[in-house]
Formats: structure tokens, C-alpha cells, sequence
């Protein structure tokens, strides 16, 4: 059997221009290397999945490079990777700190990469502050981290930080486009919009998921396959229940959630994407916050066909109701009973024989 690389190692970045959604991190350091104004000690923090080591691997090697060597030389010897997690003692740093005195035998930097930096201890931190704040001339330190809040002060101020963004899911989506063209992949727009989605900003993410996928449908990636093997909620399911909500018809509407429930669909997950989904047909009610969506132009369409047909007060009242819902969820000891009102509340929203009965109530 042919040995298997998985996606997010096959197609990691290998230039900055290959580095996904964070353009203005990767021209700031390309640029700080031309005009010779890095500093010595840097600071990538972000998310998980969105680029940080990847980022720091590229600019170690851009680092020692010039236009008298081979591109494709890795400065293997000059780059030194930490993994904080798993060395995370003031012997380990001590040792760390032996190696920067010695200087490169090949190029011009020695760069030394600490992974998950917020796992080192605080004698360990106390440990580096000095050759941090100092450190020989031919040494650069890139620190990762996923949670900045858990570093020092001391170890902060004496960083360049870098905030990496969470990647949107249309830049998600272009590149799991991209990698299934290069597969040979028929992938449906919509079907790498939900994998883009469920992966909430991580591209590591993404291409895990996508790969996942693939491995469960072969070479043709639908919507369907999708959605069934990530046992996500789509679209349609939400426009099907909206359209039940705004009809009234609230048999048809428990039947439908009795369904969602029967395929194995948590009733938490449901209620907050029906919430979501009153957002999305909030936000597709003005063309001035339109773009806000992000799903494919197709879709796009559907969302505003059935935002023109709900009333901006049934929305606002719609997204009150299932965030209220939302929050009880845990608390409740009957919580079937608790989305199933939830949705008749909705329902009745704008019933005219609740409205009737409101005229008898309070007359004018």
C-alpha cells in the first residue's frame, strides 16, 4: 500500500506567497528582511490551524538565504524547533542558551523556533528573559503560541508581535478548490463551503475535514456527502423550518424537528443554528450588510428570497426566542419540550388568531 500524506503536510506552505489569508503578516516580515529591520526576537500568536509555524519555518529559512545560493536549500543545521509542551524545564532553556552562543557554520542566522511557548514554566521564562532581551547577533527567537494572555509581561515587551487572524471561510474554500483540482477532485462549491465553515478559521482544520471527506466519497465531493459525513445540519434543513415557522403550521414543524432528532442531531446544536440562521436572513434584509454572508452566491440567493419574506420584528423576535432557548438548554430537564415550545412560540409569532386574541384582550 502506498504511503499516505495527509493533506495539511502535503500542501504546507513552502514561500510566503503560498501562506493563506495572512498577507499583511507575511508582507511585513518579507519586507522587514529586505530593508534589514527584523527584529531578534518575535512573537506569532493566533488560533491553532492559521499559519503560525508554517510562517515561522518560511521566514527561518528566508532569513539565511541570498541570491548567491540554491533556493531550495533548507538550512537544516541553522534551524532549531522547541516543542515548550514537552520541554518545559529551566534545564532544557539552559541548554537552549548553551547552543546561541555557538555561531552558524553556514549562513548568516541561527533561528530558533519555540512551539506552544505559553507551556514553559515560570523559572523557565525567568531562565530566557536575559538572553531574550540580548541575544548574540547571529540569533533570532520566533515564539509560538496559541494564548498570548498565559506569557509574562516581561517575555512580551520583549517581542515583535504578530496577531494572526482566524481565515475566512472564502479563503478556506479557494484553497480546498485549489488542492482538489490539483487531486483530481469534482468538488461542488457548496460541499467545500461546509467543510470551510465547520472548520471556524483553522485551515489545518479544513484540510483535515476535507481529507476525512474524501476518504468517505472517492473522487466526487457533493453537498450530500458532505453533510453526511460531518453529520452537519444544512441549509436546506433551516430554510425547510422557516418556511414551516412563517406558515404556522406547527404539526409539520414538530414532525420536522422529530426528524432531525431521529438522524441523530443534537436538539442544542439545532436550536443555535436556527438562531444563526435568523442572523443570516437579518443580515441578507440590507444590501449594505449583504456581504456579511458568507456562503456561495447560490445560496446567497435562496437566504434572500426567504429574508423578503419575513418581517424584520419576526426576526429580531425569532433570534430572542431561540437564544433564550439556547441558554436554558444545559439547565433543562426536559429538553426535547424545551425546543419544541420554543418552536410553537415561533410559530406563533405572527399568527392572526394570536392576534385576534391580543384585539379581544386589549381593546381599543
Amino acid at each position: 500500500m502506498e504511503h499516505f500524506i495527509v493533506s495539511a503536510r502535503k500542501y504546507r506552505p513552502q514561500t510566503f506567497k503560498d501562506v493563506v489569508g495572512q498577507q499583511a503578516i507575511t508582507n511585513t516580515l518579507l519586507n522587514a528582511i529586505d530593508n534589514n529591520h527584523l527584529a531578534q526576537a518575535l512573537l506569532f500568536t493566533g488560533p491553532r490551524g492559521v499559519g503560525k509555524t508554517t510562517c515561522a519555518r518560511i521566514l527561518a529559512k528566508k532569513i539565511n538565504q541570498d541570491d548567491t545560493q540554491n533556493p531550495d536549500e533548507d538550512f537544516a543545521f541553522n534551524i532549531f524547533e522547541l516543542d515548550a509542551a514537552s520541554n518545559n524545564s529551566v534545564d532544557d532553556i539552559r541548554n537552549l542558551i548553551e547552543q546561541v552562543r555557538i555561531p552558524p557554520q553556514i549562513g548568516t542566522h541561527k533561528v530558533y523556533i519555540i512551539d506552544e511557548v505559553h507551556m514553559l514554566s515560570q523559572a523557565a521564562f525567568n531562565a530566557f528573559l536575559k538572553t531574550l532581551e540580548e541575544p548574540p547577533k547571529h540569533a533570532i527567537f520566533i515564539l509560538a503560541t496559541t494564548e498570548k494572555h498565559k506569557i509574562i509581561p516581561t517575555i512580551l515587551s520583549r517581542c515583535q508581535i504578530f496577531d494572526f487572524k482566524r481565515i475566512t471561510v472564502t479563503d478556506a474554500k479557494n484553497h480546498l478548490a485549489e488542492i482538489a483540482k490539483t487531486e483530481g477532485i469534482d468538488a461542488d462549491e457548496d460541499a467545500l463551503q461546509i467543510i470551510a465553515q465547520k472548520a471556524d478559521g483553522a485551515l489545518r482544520d479544513a484540510l483535515s475535514i476535507f481529507d476525512r471527506v474524501v476518504s468517505f466519497s472517492g473522487k466526487n465531493l457533493t453537498r450530500q456527502a458532505v453533510t453526511e459525513n460531518l453529520n452537519v445540519l444544512d441549509y436546506e434543513t433551516y430554510f425547510k423550518t422557516t418556511t414551516l415557522i412563517l406558515e404556522n403550521n406547527i404539526p409539520q414543524l414538530l414532525l420536522e424537528f422529530n426528524q432531525i432528532l431521529t438522524q441523530g442531531f443534537d436538539g442544542h446544536h439545532f436550536i443555535a443554528g436556527l438562531a444563526s440562521h435568523f442572523r443570516d436572513l437579518l443580515v441578507c434584509k440590507n444590501t449594505a450588510t449583504i456581504h456579511l454572508l458568507e456562503v456561495s452566491n447560490q445560496i446567497k440567493k435562496q437566504y434572500y428570497e426567504q429574508s423578503q419574506k419575513a418581517e424584520h420584528s419576526f426576526l429580531i423576535k425569532g433570534i430572542e426566542l431561540a437564544n433564550d432557548c439556547d441558554l436554558k438548554y444545559k439547565s433543562s430537564r426536559n429538553q426535547r419540550l424545551l425546543v419544541e415550545l420554543c418552536l410553537m412560540q415561533l410559530a406563533s409569532i405572527n399568527s392572526p388568531v394570536d392576534g385576534e386574541k391580543k384585539k379581544i384582550i386589549n381593546p381599543t
